[in-house]
């Protein structure tokens, strides 16, 4: 049993978990349609099992009109029949408690599908109608929308119905804003809740985390103003469309819940710069969890990545913190690294950094093989980014082709099936898990030994760091309380290791230096 594997289920399981994101259209299909399905993430138990995570998180499997690739909810509490039905949900679920893996799943609050019932019945119903009122209607300005206010998608965020009135989505029009004054979004999520809690899930990803709560009145935004999902804010601007202090009053209502399951979580997708803002999402009677993804933007550079790690244990607070270099909607990090060879030693150095941190980790689907992101055609993209900009953004279709599982050339296993819902590349052979799994330095087989160890030795225990004194373009810091050293060279020469015996290194060391571009874990 992992070290970290508390048989206790009131136990904090979450608080140095590692989870696996698994983006459900994109990681194994069953049925030779090219899409990814629950059958086919549990056929591959066995394969996550042996990687070493602890838990799952699942992208939206809900019913659907994909407009959004299933973050348009059209039903919170069926599966979409693209990827399966409850009887196969239960299946995974169970299967994957018995190879002791938890199973965490995506919660959209934020928005519904527009092919919702309830939107239905809004648009139905009319202006000033208990339907409407579960969204935002409102009456324009003339034949200007109601205020200013953008998607995050491009685009205003207002789309206009026959009968004059507008609604309002911070995202695709496909996907209209709940109004959580509303008593009936309130008492409908809990209904979500607990109809999947009593499924066996084991907690929630809370999508758009920062989201939700809306200002009296919808004020017109500053211009300026760029959701911090979408880019760098200037810390001077206020966006009214994020970090509500009402959004508080939902995740409060969400762990409620939560907290008459023993041993369920809840992690939250938070796009808060603020440090002092991001801890209020993480406070006790809150999310256990959130994401501030600091790590997985910053560059690859030593002081950088100081800089980002300790802001992340700042914004934690009394919470665990949580790391994750890449995920369904980032560029994947080998390419953010500079690619090719230069990216790939990069991505194995990082993946040690990240490990090595107290906290949970959130590992994305592939980069475990050193997947890069793909330049792909304009005749394949889907991403509702990508169509929205005009073809201005290329959108997170990069970042989302199907896992390589096998053989030499497309569809490498991942489907029965001749194509795929997004293309593979031809020279992803040398990728695949069968290529790299008996090859002991490949970057499977580095996660395999970093997770391994990570979870059995004892030199990982402590929640504070102490960091060493280190050349210009490095650092070395040492877990409190189980000894562990971790240093980082983002220099382009070797440098001195720090003393103790080496655990595992991202690279070949060369006698008692540390080469570019490399990280080492020592005791």
């Amino acid at each position: 049993m992992r070290r970290n594997a508390r048989p206790d289920a009131t136990a904090a399981w979450w608080q140095d978990a590692v989870f696996y994101q698994v983006y459900v259209r994109s990681f194994a299909d069953s049925d030779g349609d090219g899409v990814g399905d629950l059958e086919g993430i549990r056929a591959k138990l066995g394969y996550l099992e042996l990687l070493g995570v602890d838990a799952l998180w699942l992208t939206p499997f809900f019913r659907s009109p994909m407009a959004d690739h299933g973050y348009d909810v059209a039903d919170p509490r069926d599966v979409d029949p693209l990827f399966g039905d409850l009887a196969a949900f239960d299946r995974l679920v169970e299967d994957a408690h018995g190879h002791g893996i938890k199973v965490t799943i995506d919660l959209v609050p934020n928005h519904t599908s527009d092919q919702h019932a309830w939107f239905q019945a809004a648009l139905a119903a009319g202006a000033g109608s208990p339907e409407r009122a579960r969204y935002y209607f409102r009456d324009g300005r003339g034949s200007e929308p109601p205020n200013n206010w953008t998607s995050v998608f491009g685009g205003p965020a207002w789309t206009r119905v026959p009968d004059g009135q507008w609604y309002l989505h911070l995202f695709a029009p496909q996907q209209p804003d709940l109004n959580w004054e509303s008593s009936d979004v309130r008492v409908d999520l809990v209904e979500t809740l607990r109809f999947w809690l009593d499924r066996g899930v084991d907690g929630f990803r809370i999508d758009v985390a920062h989201g939700m709560a809306k200002p009296e009145g919808l004020p017109d935004m500053d211009p300026a103003a760029v959701a911090v999902m979408a880019g760098e804010q200037n810390p001077e601007v206020v966006d009214p469309r994020f970090d509500n202090e009402a959004v508080h009053d939902v995740h409060r209502l969400i762990r409620r819940v939560l907290d008459e399951y023993p041993g369920r979580m809840a992690v939250g997708e938070i796009w808060v710069d603020s440090d002092e803002r991001f801890a209020r999402y993480v406070r006790p009677d809150e999310l256990h969890l959130g994401f501030n993804f600091k790590l997985a933007r910053a560059d690859f550079d030593a002081d950088a990545v100081r800089r980002a790690i300790e802001r992340s244990l700042l914004a934690a607070g009394s919470a665990p913190p949580t790391w994750t270099l890449s995920n369904h909607d980032v560029v994947r990090h080998v390419t953010r690294y500079g690619d090719g060879a230069e990216g790939v030693r990069r991505a194995r150095a990082m993946a040690l950094v990240e490990l090595a941190l107290p906290g949970a980790v959130y590992l994305y689907n592939g980069e475990e093989l050193g997947l890069p992101n793909v330049e792909l055609p304009d005749w394949a993209r889907q991403d509702p980014v990508y169509h929205r900009s005009g073809g201005a953004e290329e959108g997170r279709d990069g970042c989302r082709v199907p896992v390589p599982w096998e053989g030499v050339e497309p569809p490498f296993g991942f489907t029965t099936g001749s194509s795929t819902w997004l293309p593979m590349p031809a020279e992803w052979g040398p990728l695949t898990v069968e290529a790299q799994l008996e090859d002991p330095g490949s970057m499977l087989s580095l996660y395999r030994q970093a997770v391994e160890i990570r979870g059995s030795h004892p030199a990982f225990d402590g929640t504070e760091l102490e960091w060493y004194g280190a050349p210009p373009g490095c650092f070395a810091f040492r877990r409190k309380g189980g000894g562990l050293i971790c240093a980082l060279n983002t220099t382009a020469a070797p440098v001195p290791l720090p003393p103790g015996e080496v655990l595992l290194s991202s690279a070949p060391l060369e006698g008692t230096l540390l080469p570019p571009d490399a990280s080492v874990w020592l005791v």
